[in-house]
C-alpha cells in the first residue's frame, strides 16, 4: 500500500540514532508509524531522540544503550527488544564513527580495527540478531547504511574499507535470508551536514560541496526518506540493493 502510515505498527530498530542520520531516520519512521527501538552509545542521545519521536512515550518508543562493536551488548540489546516487542521488522546499521583523514601509512592498527570493528562487525552483529527474530514472522527489511566512500575512495582508508565491506555484507545477507522474507538493502550516502562529519572540519565541507553537481550538503532528511522506502512495502521486490543519495558526486 502507497503513502499513508507506511511502517503502522512495525517495530523498528535504528543504531547510531542519538544524532545526526540516525536520528533522521527515527524521526521519519516515528511519523510514519512505526515503534522505534534507538539504540545509540550515549545513553542520553538516544533518550533525547526517542523522546523527541512523534507520538513520545505513549506510542511505545524505547532507548537503549549498546556498543554495537561489542557482541555481548548487541544479543542483550536484541533480548530486551524481543522482551518488550516480541518480536522486530525493521533494522537500520547506521551506528558508525568518524576518525579524520587517513592515508595508508598514516592508519594504526587499532584505528583500523575499531573503524571495521563498529562499521562492519557491528552491522554483522545487529543483522545476525535481528534475522533470527525477523526469521519467526517470514518478513523483515534491513537497510545497512554505508557510504559514498566505498565507492569512490576518498582519502579515508580505514572508513572506507569498512563501509565496502558493509555493500559485500549486503549482498551475501540478502542472497542468504531473502527464502526467509526478509530483504537486506544498503544506502550509500554522500557528503551529509552532520555532527560527526563536522569534526572533519569545515575544509573538507567545502571540497566535498564542491564536488557536488547540487552544491549543496545533504540533510538527515534526505537519507531517511531513502531509508523509509527500503523499509516499507513500497520496496517489497528490491534486495540485494545499494542506493547512492549524493547530489551526483559520483557523475563527476
Amino acid at each position: 500500500m502507497l503513502g499513508g502510515m507506511r511502517l503502522r505498527d512495525r517495530t523498528a530498530l535504528v543504531t547510531g540514532a542519538g544524532s545526526g542520520i540516525g536520528r533522521g531516520i527515527a524521526q521519519v519512521f516515528a511519523a510514519e508509524g512505526a515503534r522505534l527501538v534507538v539504540n545509540d552509545l550515549s545513553e542520553p542521545a538516544a533518550r533525547e531522540t526517542a523522546a523527541a519521536l512523534p507520538g513520545g512515550a505513549p506510542a511505545g518508543h524505547l532507548a537503549l544503550r549498546a556498543d554495537v562493536g561489542d557482541p555481548a551488548q548487541v544479543r542483550a540489546m536484541f533480548t530486551e527488544v524481543e522482551e518488550r516487542f516480541g518480536g522486530l521488522d525493521v533494522l537500520v546499521n547506521n551506528a558508525g564513527i568518524e576518525d579524520g583523514i587517513r592515508t595508508t601509512l598514516g592508519v594504526s592498527d587499532e584505528a583500523f580495527e575499531r573503524m571495521l570493528r563498529v562499521h562492519l562487525f557491528g552491522t554483522f552483529y545487529c543483522t545476525r540478531a535481528a534475522v533470527a527474530l525477523m526469521a519467526r514472522a517470514k518478513r523483515g527489511a534491513i537497510v545497512n547504511i554505508s557510504s559514498v566512500a566505498a565507492l569512490m575512495g576518498g582519502g579515508m582508508v580505514h572508513y572506507s574499507a569498512a563501509k565496502a565491506g558493509i555493500l559485500g555484507l549486503t549482498r551475501a545477507v540478502a542472497a542468504d535470508v531473502g527464502p526467509l522474507g526478509i530483504r537486506v538493502n544498503a544506502i550509500c550516502p554522500g557528503y551529509i551536514e552532520t555532527p560527526m562529519t563536522e569534526g572533519l572540519g569545515r575544509e573538507h565541507a567545502e571540497r566535498a560541496i564542491a564536488r557536488t553537481p547540487l552544491r549543496r550538503a545533504g540533510q538527515p532528511h534526505d537519507i531517511a526518506s531513502a531509508a523509509l522506502y527500503l523499509a516499507s512495502e513500497e520496496s517489497s521486490f528490491v534486495t540485494g540493493q545499494w542506493l547512492s543519495p549524493n547530489g551526483g558526486m559520483l557523475t563527476i
